[in-house]
């Protein structure tokens, strides 16, 4: 019997540090109709679409959900998780803002938008990885690592 294989959802996250303070990163709320993690603090994110560099998905997940412009950085993490219909593979990079200021909602129905944004310390992300969000575990397990 042949084994069943799972569609995989390839998607990034971001790590946008708060300019004055590095300590701090910007998180983002998603909306209370969230399919997986509805009405919980995590980093901002977003699929990648078929033929889309890695690199190219960051950048249009910051202009559309968030409104700005960024420089990518380094990648930091990769990781996946099991959701009820498809594999999620993502990976965690580094950003700074070059244009614009966070705004939330943005005009862009066909993706999910963020209900509001801040700049905490890290551990405001605890309970979302602890709920199985990928970007803030592998942020809070990178975080850990470089100290």
């Amino acid at each position: 019997m042949a084994a069943v294989t799972r569609p995989v959802r390839e998607a990034v996250a971001l790590v946008v540090r708060h300019p004055p303070d590095p300590g701090r990163v910007l998180a983002v709320l998603r909306p209370p109709d969230d399919p997986e993690l509805p009405d919980v603090w995590g980093l901002p994110a977003g699929r990648r679409r078929p033929a889309e560099s890695w690199a190219d998905a960051a950048r249009r997940a910051a202009r559309e959900k968030l409104g700005v412009s960024l420089e990518l950085g380094r990648e930091l993490a990769r990781g996946t998780a099991e959701r009820p219909a498809y594999t999620l593979a993502m990976r965690l990079f580094e950003g700074t803002i070059t244009d614009g200021n966070p705004q939330v909602p943005q005009p862009y129905p066909e993706v999910t938008q963020y209900h509001a944004w801040r700049w905490p310390s890290p551990g405001l992300l605890a309970p979302a990885a602890d709920l199985g969000s990928v970007c803030c575990r592998l942020f809070l397990e990178t975080a850990a690592r470089e100290g």
